[in-house]
């Protein structure tokens, strides 16, 4: 019963967060599956659809203004990769709450202006000046943005990368592995459509 509540819960962040493959302009496929990926991993060796014609809700999440950025770079591309994070941002929240797995790296949405945290254990220095980690219990949470607008480049592709961490985490959870670090949407997609195939039920 909970893992069918769970597959009705995430059809409806599929259906409100769809990732397609996008063909051409004006056309967009769904993509049912990655016949390369299994519960063991990839079966062929091979590599998935190609993530870059990934759309989530029609934005395409595009990866080269998070490492390259310049006074060039196109501002509406930017802000569409923003959006685009943020859509995912929400749905890795919604799902792993409905798994019930705590995120090793914590989300706050904000739409396209979302952060993840990285909580790293503190730090104190003792008076003859080295670490005292045992004295120390609290947590220090450093926030990276999701998006680029007025922020580090670095410290933006690093957000994504712990975003992805989140994916591998809850994909691993199911018993998936994941796709490799660079494909988010990928990811997401092989998240979803992994409970929601009759074999999620039946396991």
């Amino acid at each position: 019963m909970l893992r069918m509540r769970q597959q009705h819960m995430v059809s409806q962040v599929s259906l409100l967060y769809p990732v397609k493959i996008s063909v051409g302009k004006a056309q967009d496929q769904e993509l049912e599956s990655f016949p390369s990926s299994t519960r063991s991993g990839n079966s062929a060796g091979s590599k998935p659809v190609n993530h870059e014609s990934l759309t989530i809700l029609g934005l395409q999440l595009t990866m080269l203004p998070f490492t390259k950025m310049s006074f060039f770079t196109d501002k509406k591309e930017v802000q569409r990769s923003s959006t685009a994070l943020g859509y995912v941002s929400h749905a890795v929240s919604l799902i792993a709450s409905y798994l019930q797995v705590p995120l090793r790296y914590p989300l706050r949405f904000g739409g396209s202006h979302s952060y993840i945290l990285d909580n790293a254990p503190s730090e104190t220095t003792s008076s003859d000046g080295s670490l005292d980690a045992e004295l120390s219990t609290g947590l220090k949470h450093a926030e990276f943005p999701l998006y680029l607008e007025g922020q580090d480049t670095t410290r933006a592709a690093y957000a994504i990368f712990l975003l992805n961490k989140d994916l591998e985490q809850l994909l691993n959870y199911i018993g998936v592995k994941s796709l490799g670090p660079r494909y988010v949407l990928a990811n997401l997609k092989e998240l979803m459509r992994t409970i929601l195939s009759a074999d999620y039920i039946d396991t």
